[in-house]
C-alpha cells in the first residue's frame, strides 16, 4: 500500500497573499502545489506566524477547492523576526522535535518554496541533518506561455549516497584529504590506514580536542600539523598552528609561555607577553608532551578548552581565545592520573576524539615507502637527488623489516638513517658499502643503553636475588627490561619481543606472556616500565 503524502510548508506571506477572484490569476505556490494531477497531498501541514492567521484561512479555503482530498493543518510558529537565524532555527527545530513522523505510513516533503531566505536556509539544514524525516520540494512558477498552470515542482532527496556521481565525488575528496593527512605517503598497514581515515572524518567535522597518543617519533607533530592544514585548505579555520613542547616549559615559564603575562607578574617581566593559547586564536594550538604539564597549568587549561578564557599571569582581566586542542602524549594519562599527576577532568575533557599512533615497528609495511618519502624531502631540502642502488635497498630493507631492527625512536631514526646514507651517498648513489655501515650503526645505537644491567636489576630486584640468577637469565631480563623501558605499553613491549614467535601462534597473547615471564623474577610491568619515575 503507498504511503500517504504529507507536505510540511511556511505561508507566504508575499507569495502567497492576494484578494478575491483576482488571487487566482497570481501563482501562489503554497496553493499551486495542490493543483499538480501528478502530486496528491493527503495532508499539508502550514506553518505560520499570528500575524498571518487570516492569510493562512484564506490558503486553506482555497485549497479546499483546488484539491478537496488535501487535509490542512495549522501550526504557529512564534516568531518576533524571521530573519533571525538563530531564533528561526530554534523555533523550526523545537517544531521538528515535537513532531511525530510516521515513516511507515507516510511520505514527507519539506516545501522550501515559501518563507524568508533564512527559514529556506534553516528547513533546508534541518532535513539534510535528519531532524526531519523527509525530502525536499521545490515549486517554481509557470512559463509566460503556461500562464495559469500551477507551475512546475522538483522533489530533492538529500540522501546524497543515492547520487552516484556525488557519492563518487565524496569518496574521492576523503581519499585526497587521507593521502594529504599521510603527506602523500602510499602507507599499507590496513589498521594505520583506517585510523587515519577516522582522523579525516572526525578533524573535518569536529572542533573538539583530538589526543594523539603514541610512542616519540612516531608522527603525532607532524599529523598534527597536516590537520591544521586540511582544516585551513576547508576554510574551516583561519588562525595560526602554534605548537608547543610542554616538556621544556616548567613553572612560571609554562605559565607565561602559554597564558602570557602582564608587566611586572613576576621578576623579569619587564613587557607584557600574549601567550601561545592567545595566538592560537582561531586556529590549533598543539600542546606535545601534555602529560608534561603542571597541576596548575593543567586546571588553567581545562577552563580555556571549557569556556574559552583564562587568565594571563598577574591579571585580573580575563583573554578570550577560541582554538581548537590538539593534544599528544607518549604516556599512558590514565596511569598518570592514578597516580596524581594528571587531572581527571582534564583527561575526561580531552579524550573524546583519542587515536592511538602505531610505532614503525608495528608497520613494518610502511618502512618501504616511508623510505622512498625521507629520501624526497632530503632532496627538497639539499636539491641533491639520491638513490639506492638495488642490493643496498634490498639489504637495508631487509634489516629494516626484520625483528633485529627496534626503530626506538620511531621515524626520527628512519630520518637519521636516510640523512646519514645521503649524505655519504657519492655521487648521489648509496652503495651496498654505505648501507652495511648503516645497518651497524643502528644495532649499535639500540644495543647502547644509559643504564649498565646490573645496576638496572639491581633497582629492581636487589644484589642478593641478581647473584642468585644464572648468567642466562641474568642478560635475558636485562633485555626484556630494557624493551619494557622503550615502549609506552605492556601490549608494545610484547610485540616487540616475540615478533617472530607470535607468526606462528594461532591465539596471540604478547602481553600476557610477556606478564607471566615477568612474574617468574616477581616483577611487574609498573616496576619494570619505570613509569613512576
Amino acid at each position: 500500500m503507498p504511503r500517504r503524502q504529507v507536505v510540511i510548508g511556511l505561508i507566504g506571506a508575499t507569495l502567497d497573499s492576494g484578494k478575491g477572484s483576482e488571487r487566482w490569476e497570481r501563482w501562489r505556490p503554497t496553493v499551486a502545489l495542490c493543483q499538480h494531477e501528478d502530486l496528491l497531498i493527503h495532508r499539508f501541514e502550514l506553518l505560520y506566524q499570528k500575524k498571518f492567521a487570516g492569510l493562512a484561512r484564506t490558503v486553506i479555503e482555497d485549497i479546499a477547492t483546488v484539491s478537496p482530498e488535501t487535509e490542512v493543518k495549522l501550526c504557529e510558529i512564534k516568531l518576533d523576526d524571521p530573519w533571525d537565524f538563530e531564533e528561526v532555527y530554534g523555533a523550526l527545530h523545537d517544531f521538528s522535535g515535537g513532531y511525530e513522523f510516521d515513516t511507515d505510513h507516510e511520505e514527507y516533503l519539506i516545501h522550501i518554496t515559501t518563507g524568508t531566505h533564512v527559514e529556506q536556509i534553516c528547513l533546508f539544514l534541518l532535513t539534510e541533518s535528519r531532524y526531519l524525516a523527509a525530502k525536499l520540494i521545490q515549486s517554481s512558477p509557470p512559463s509566460a506561455r503556461k500562464r495559469g498552470s500551477p507551475g512546475t515542482y522538483e522533489i530533492i532527496d538529500l540522501d546524497l549516497s543515492r547520487y552516484d556521481r556525488i557519492a563518487s565525488r565524496f569518496q574521492q575528496e576523503q581519499k585526497e584529504a587521507a593521502s594529504f593527512l599521510k603527506s602523500g605517503i602510499e602507507t599499507r598497514n590496513a589498521a594505520f590506514n583506517r585510523l587515519i581515515d577516522k582522523i579525516e572524518q572526525v578533524a573535518i567535522n569536529s572542533r573538539e580536542p583530538l589526543l594523539l597518543m603514541g610512542p616519540t617519533g612516531a608522527g603525532k607533530s607532524r599529523l598534527a600539523r597536516r590537520i591544521y592544514e586540511l582544516k585551513r585548505a576547508r576554510h574551516q579555520i583561519e588562525g595560526e598552528f602554534v605548537e608547543v613542547n610542554c616538556a621544556t616549559i616548567r613553572g612560571d615559564a609554562a605559565m607565561s609561555a602559554l597564558f602570557g603575562h602582564v608587566k611586572g607578574a613576576f621578576t623579569g617581566a619587564i613587557n607584557a607577553r600574549p601567550g601561545l593559547m592567545r595566538t592560537a586564536d582561531g586556529g590549533i594550538l598543539f600542546l606535545d608532551e601534555i602529560g608534561e604539564l603542571g597541576l596548575d597549568e593543567q586546571a588553567m587549561l581545562l577552563r580555556a578548552i571549557e569556556e574559552k578564557v583564562f587568565l594571563p599571569l598577574g591579571s585580573d582581566r580575563e583573554v578570550k581565545s577560541n582554538f581548537q586542542l590538539v593534544a599528544g602524549t607518549n604516556r599512558d594519562l590514565s596511569a598518570q592520573v592514578w597516580a596524581g599527576r594528571f587531572r581527571e577532568d582534564l583527561l575526561a575533557r580531552i579524550n573524546l576524539w583519542t587515536f592511538e599512533m602505531p610505532g614503525l615497528k608495528d608497520r613494518v609495511e610502511d618502512i618501504e615507502p616511508n623510505l622512498e618519502y625521507e629520501l624526497e624531502q632530503y632532496a627538497r631540502r639539499t636539491g641533491k637527488r639520491v638513490t639506492f642502488s638495488k642490493e643496498a635497498r634490498e639489504c637495508f630493507l631487509r634489516f629494516a623489516i626484520s625483528s633485529e631492527a627496534l626503530w626506538a625512536g620511531n621515524f626520527r631514526d628512519l630520518n637519521g638513517a636516510v640523512v646519514r646514507m645521503a649524505t655519504l651517498a657519492a655521487g648521489g648513489r648509496i652503495t651496498i658499502e654505505v648501507g652495511n655501515e648503516e645497518v651497524q650503526r643502528l644495532r649499535s645505537a639500540w644495543r647502547a643503553q644509559p643504564d649498565d644491567g646490573v645496576d638496572l636489576l639491581a633497582k629492581l630486584l636487589g644484589m642478593e636475588r641478581i647473584n642468585e640468577l644464572d648468567l642466562f637469565d641474568r642478560e635475558q631480563l636485562i633485555g626484556v627490561i630494557r624493551v619494557c623501558r622503550n615502549s609506552r605499553t605492556l601490549s608494545e613491549a610484547g610485540r616487540v619481543l616475540f615478533s617472530t614467535s607470535r607468526g606462528r601462534k594461532k591465539t596471540v597473547n604478547d602481553a600476557d606472556r610477556l606478564r607471566k615471564y615477568l612474574a617468574r623474577f616477581g616483577l611487574d610491568w609498573r616496576e619494570v616500565s619505570n613509569t613512576d619515575s
